[in-house]
């Protein structure tokens, strides 16, 4: 009995050995096909005139902000004149929109220039073959690269945040409060999850097209279709269906805005840009339309963090959920993909 129970653990630990294996061989190949997909990013010219772009955007907007940021400060009218670091963000005098609008044009770029050729000029290049002929999973293939994308666009937009509160520390001397740390640093998380939504279409497309340029086009179509023609079509095609707002109740017009917001709301650049609005802006109360009984004896200020959070929360998950349905497709289509040399 007693050498029977001392060989049998030396038995047991050789199968507790070999499941744990394969699991630690398994992320030691996904960290280094990652850290192989972040070199091949940051390498690459398009992403740093991609990052210059947006570093200028955010310079020339920063600039604007701290020009006229004595004058809003000052101004008692304003609900949210004491949110400084949040008005670095959002104030503009006119000459341009404030950053978190630009934003919303320009990381869609930055997601569909991440992923477009993603899988197709590999296989083109006959390197996914040979990738996948080695002892690695087929999954992790489309996993190294979404997250090495999503780790570059997090790095980039923390790094601009650390940037607004570094300039306003310098320029202004006022420390950053609490409230406003979270809600900036929650606007960083929207705007990630903003991006990786336009990384997961656009390696979708990848997958789906054999050449790199129509994956391209065809991202870029989606993105002027929801930028531009989008609002213009809602409008357009919901005005001419509508009665005449002459003829009709207060009521019913509040309900056919409504319905138009809800309409427009399809589109992830507007529930980027209501998220991205009430987490920068803590009076805003409601993305709706609102009569005056609601607004009776409503007084003009700012929101708790939590409050905003529960305002923007349908948003939020929203884009959550295109962002996961995107990624999944794509997963589906590249598993269920014949590889061939």
């Amino acid at each position: 009995m007693e050498n029977q129970q001392i060989f049998s653990q030396p038995m047991v630990s050789q199968q507790a050995e070999n499941n744990v294996t394969p699991f630690f061989a398994r992320s030691r190949a996904f960290g280094v096909m990652v850290e192989k997909e972040l070199a091949d990013h940051i390498r690459g010219w398009r992403f740093v005139v991609l990052v210059g772009l947006i570093l200028l955007t955010f310079v020339g907007c920063l600039y604007v902000s701290l020009s006229n940021i004595r004058t809003v400060f000052a101004n008692t009218d304003d609900p949210d004149h004491a949110f400084l670091y949040l008005k670095l963000i959002t104030t503009t005098d006119g000459t341009a929109p404030p950053f978190h609008v630009l934003l919303s044009f320009l990381a869609p770029l930055l997601g569909i220039s991440l992923g477009f050729d993603a899988i197709n000029t590999e296989q083109n290049n006959g390197t996914l073959t040979r990738l996948l002929a080695q002892p690695i999973f087929r999954d992790n293939v489309l996993l190294a690269k979404f997250t090495a994308a999503v780790i570059i666009v997090g790095v980039l937009f923390f790094s601009l945040s650390l940037l607004v509160i570094g300039g306003g520390l310098i320029f202004t001397g006022v420390r950053i409060e609490p409230e406003e740390l979270s809600r900036i640093l929650g606007f960083v998380a929207l705007s990630i999850i903003y991006v990786g939504f336009w990384l997961g279409l656009s390696i979708m497309f990848s997958i789906a097209f054999k050449q790199a340029a129509t994956s391209a086009l065809s991202a870029i179509g989606f993105w002027l279709l929801f930028t531009v023609f989008y609002p213009f079509l809602v409008n357009l095609i919901i005005r001419s269906l509508l009665p005449d707002p002459a003829y009709l109740s207060q009521a019913q017009v509040m309900s056919y805005n409504e319905l138009i917001l809800d309409v427009m709301r399809i589109a992830p650049n507007q529930l980027y840009t209501d998220a991205a609005t009430t987490l920068l802006m803590p009076a805003v109360r409601s993305l709706g339309p609102m009569n005056m009984e609601q607004m009776a004896g409503a007084i003009p200020s700012p929101l708790p963090v939590k409050e905003s959070l529960m305002i923007v929360w349908p948003q939020l998950s929203g884009l959550l959920a295109s962002t996961i349905s995107c990624f999944a497709l794509s997963y589906y289509l590249f598993m269920r993909r014949e590889i061939r040399g």
